[in-house]
């Protein structure tokens, strides 16, 4: 192949400071432009992978020169917002919040104040062990304790199968969903489309345990139930 008859480097300070080569050369050298081009192309990775946000650089086609030309990376710019535009909604947004909290603490309250709640004595008793054990099997996942802060932890009863032992899911559930007791317990107590409109709770009482756990891999995901 024919030397090209232009070849021009030039220069550049980029806006972190590091030398950047803006390359022209005549149309005919691609092999010179497409190592160029690939080099820019990874330089722009690296350096929005380390800024965090949007980099650009520009290749230009002159059709009168018959040469093309690729920019140096540049930042492009971050969009802010006046101070004096956002202080509003955040303030409704920080009084929606706060009610939001008194209504979640208060649900809390009536939950755990239920009948079907068991303190870690009264839970330990019917199963016939120690306190110490129970809550042992609550932080591993083994038995269903939710937090009710005054109260502290309650044991619903009805986590119990027929034998009068926690179902067996519920280790599998806890990692599952997390390890949120809060999100075991939503689980257990709602309707779910992918349980025929069961709750996970009946579902598992029917001993259907193996859709029990496919529903809850897919809240998990995330899919519409």
């Amino acid at each position: 192949m024919a030397a090209p008859k232009r070849s021009n480097h030039s220069g550049a300070a980029s806006p972190a400071g590091v030398a950047a080569l803006s390359f022209t050369t005549k149309l005919p050298a691609q092999a010179d432009f497409k190592k160029v081009l690939l080099e820019r192309y990874q330089e722009a990775i690296a350096r929005s992978r380390k800024i965090g946000h949007r980099v650009s650089f520009r290749v230009e086609v002159d059709p009168a020169s018959d040469a093309q030309t690729i920019t140096p990376v540049e930042e492009q710019p971050v969009e802010t917002f006046p101070v004096e535009d956002t202080r509003k909604p955040d303030a409704e947004l920080e009084a929606a919040l706060a009610t939001a909290r008194v209504r979640g603490r208060k649900r809390v309250a009536e939950i755990v104040a239920g009948e079907d709640m068991l303190s870690a004595e009264a839970f330990a008793k019917l199963l016939g062990t120690s306190r110490v054990t129970v809550n042992a099997k609550r932080q591993s996942g083994q038995v269903l304790g939710i937090d009710g802060a005054k109260r502290g932890f309650r044991f619903p009863v009805w986590q119990l199968d027929k034998d009068g032992r926690p179902f067996g899911t519920l280790p599998a559930l806890h990692e599952t969903l997390g390890n949120s007791a809060w999100a075991v317990y939503r689980f257990l107590v709602s309707r779910h489309g992918a349980l025929d409109g069961r709750t996970g709770l009946r579902a598992l009482q029917q001993g259907d345990d193996a859709s029990v756990l496919a529903a809850a891999e897919g809240m998990a995901r995330g899919d519409f139930d």
